[in-house]
């Protein structure tokens, strides 16, 4: 079953998170080539608030998503991410049902 996670960042200003979404694009080459446990990982912009950034994640299985945070490319985003982010909230995510990526009954 999926195991997934939405963050939501807070940038200290518009230009932290112009960089920090840079940070997230050099992130994203490792985990395009390296992780095929992930199956989505996506930044989001917020309409009408430019310091804030939503990611969606998802996962294989929870596996996956220890994999994941143990790749030297993540573990290079979660240190620098500091110089960027004033705050960010975590919600963890269990599926129940779906359709789409990786989903237990898409068709």
């Amino acid at each position: 079953m999926g195991f997934g996670l939405v963050v939501r960042f807070t940038a200290h200003s518009a230009e932290a998170a112009a960089a920090f979404d840079k940070l997230t694009d050099e992130t994203l080459e490792g985990i395009r080539s390296l992780e095929p446990g992930t199956l989505v990982y996506a930044n989001h912009t917020v309409p009408g608030e430019p310091t804030m950034r939503v990611f969606y994640e998802l996962y294989a299985d929870h596996a996956a998503f220890d994999a994941h945070e143990q790749q030297p490319h993540v573990r290079r985003f979660l240190a620098a991410r500091e110089e960027y982010i004033a705050s960010f909230e975590v919600t963890f995510l269990n599926e129940v049902s779906s359709k789409g990526i990786g989903s237990a009954g898409g068709h």
